[in-house]
């Protein structure tokens, strides 16, 4: 029986915000549960109206680290961090904070980033060097002149959401660190970054890629038709009185094509920027540890599993590396004819770790000479998940010769063994889908996908202003004291450290998909 439980406050919760997007023009108010409503009149763009997210850490670890010279705990991240509740701020020039990690390492390269830079696409030439430092409404896809954030730190997990509801957008990363947090600080003060930054090249190679109209009746890029359907009253009809009735059917049976793979190849575009902003971030993370290694040759072996979810207008984009998870609950619309509709719980992700077994066959065949790939369950002995930023040590030989005695690595016959290939996949939102759970594996250590899609519909369903993600996380304490055979209470009195023997650190959202507002339609579970 679902429950109103509470966590003593000894072990409250780290992280709990929450978020709801403005419905009525003109109104500003503050909703229950700590969401917070966008005042003034916002144009509703975006597919979601709430978001709610909660942690609660295992893990003892330090609070700040020393890396990048102790700019990013010092100075970077007390500007994103807000643990209880959103908070608007200005929209970052977006290289701002790059810049300073690259000077904070004294490095002589280009302001993109802490590693050596790569040269640019001749194409992107115009646009890849510009100044940052004033962005517009209409410079690139998620560009915002302030957004709202929320997020901070639970043991070694770190949360992110970035949301800009009158642009249509919502960012929420999950980077749940291990062998410390320094790899999930680092992605919370660059990923982001990266990510606006490509998409802003992005934006300029759909622009540049328009080489001219079909006889002056395609006149715009492909980006600003990117979220519309292609059909006909979403397409621009020619002036009066220029084509005759046969021209001006092919013109429109050409303007549909166009329309339709504008839509594709932004969404490829789209995947592709996410893939080079982790890929950015790798390399800047691997390049800071091996100039810091001499003093902390433990950064070695701290890694990172990465999961984005990145919801703009009616697409939903996901990117993970490792075992966190992000499940859609969604309708199986058309189950009688009274309009009841089955809930089903679909996951958006793949599981990167040794116990997949597509997974296992991968990394045993990328490794054909080493009968020691996987041991002990793990690889090299090391890890269970076989995709993560970060973790050098298992990627780059120098890393690992860091390390002494037993914590290095034995024949490290082909490295690296660790990938840094995403997976990444795009969901087009339909009136079907109800909500996005985004979880860290300590969430589906006690619950399948179908427990926690259950739990938070029934919740949803008796308590629409409520809180789901906190929510969760309370059933989850209480789950875990059952299996140690404590009470919730004595659970959350044990230190954190001591008490990872009970539970990971667990952090979770909720995102509440707005355009379809079915939290009063009867429903069955399947």
């Amino acid at each position: 029986m679902l429950g109103e439980n509470t966590v003593n406050p000894e072990g409250e919760f780290k992280i709990s915000f929450g978020y709801e997007c403005n419905a009525h023009d003109g109104c500003s108010c503050l909703v229950p549960n700590g969401f917070e409503s966008l005042p003034g009149k916002i144009p509703r763009n975006s597919s979601f109206s709430r978001l709610s997210g909660a942690a609660l850490s295992a893990n003892a670890t330090l609070a700040n680290t020393n890396i990048c010279n102790g700019v990013i705990g010092a100075e970077i991240l007390p500007s994103w961090d807000s643990p209880n509740s959103f908070r608007r701020i200005p929209s970052s020039p977006t290289l701002s904070r790059l810049d300073v990690l690259s000077s904070s390492l004294q490095s002589s390269m280009s302001n993109l980033s802490c590693s050596p830079p790569t040269p640019s696409p001749p194409e992107y030439d115009s646009c890849s060097f510009r100044s940052m430092s004033a962005p517009s409404r209409n410079e690139g896809f998620l560009n915002a002149m302030e957004v709202q954030v929320a997020g901070g730190a639970a043991g070694e997990d770190r949360v992110q959401a970035v949301c800009s509801e009158e642009n249509g957008w919502l960012f929420c990363a999950i980077y749940d660190g291990f062998n410390g947090r320094d790899a999930a600080d680092f992605l919370a003060v660059t990923l982001y970054e990266n990510i606006i930054h490509q998409t802003r090249l992005l934006d300029c190679e759909l622009k540049q890629d328009v080489t001219g109209d079909v006889n002056g009746f395609y006149p715009h890029s492909p980006f600003q038709h990117a979220f519309k359907e292609a059909d006909n009253s979403h397409v621009e009809k020619p002036p009066a009185g220029t084509l005759d009735e046969n021209n001006s059917s092919i013109k429109k049976s050409i303007n549909n094509a166009l329309v339709h793979d504008s839509s594709n190849s932004f969404r490829q575009g789209m995947l592709d920027s996410l893939q080079r902003a982790l890929n950015q971030a790798e390399n800047d993370f691997l390049f800071m540890v091996e100039q810091e290694m001499e003093d902390r040759p433990d950064l070695v072996s701290v890694g990172s599993c990465v999961l984005v979810s990145l919801l703009h207008r009616m697409d939903l984009y996901t990117l993970n590396l490792g075992d966190s998870r992000a499940v859609l609950a969604t309708y199986d619309e058309g189950s009688d004819m009274k309009g009841f509709g089955r809930l089903k719980a679909i996951q958006l992700t793949d599981s990167h770790t040794v116990d997949n077994e597509l997974e296992r066959s991968r990394v045993l065949s990328d490794h054909p000479e080493d009968p020691t790939v996987i041991a002990g369950g793990k690889v090299k002995g090391k890890l269970k998940v076989t995709r993560a930023m970060g973790v050098g040590y298992l990627k780059k030989k120098n890393l690992n010769d860091a390390l002494m005695g037993i914590l290095r690595v034995r024949n490290l016959i082909s490295p690296p063994y660790i990938s840094t290939e995403p997976s990444l996949s795009v969901h087009r939102i339909s009136k079907s889908d109800h909500f996005v759970i985004v979880g860290s594996d300590g969430l589906f250590d006690f619950f399948s996908n179908d427990e926690a899609v259950k739990l938070v519909h029934s919740y949803i369903m008796s308590n629409p202003n409520g809180d789901p993600a906190k929510f969760l996380l309370e059933q989850l304490v209480g789950r875990a004291a059952d299996c140690a055979g404590f009470s919730m209470e004595e659970l959350m009195n044990i230190p954190a450290g001591r008490r990872r023997k009970y539970h990971d650190d667990v952090t979770v959202m909720v995102i509440i998909l707005g355009i379809n507002q079915r939290t009063s339609k009867a429903s069955t579970w399947v």
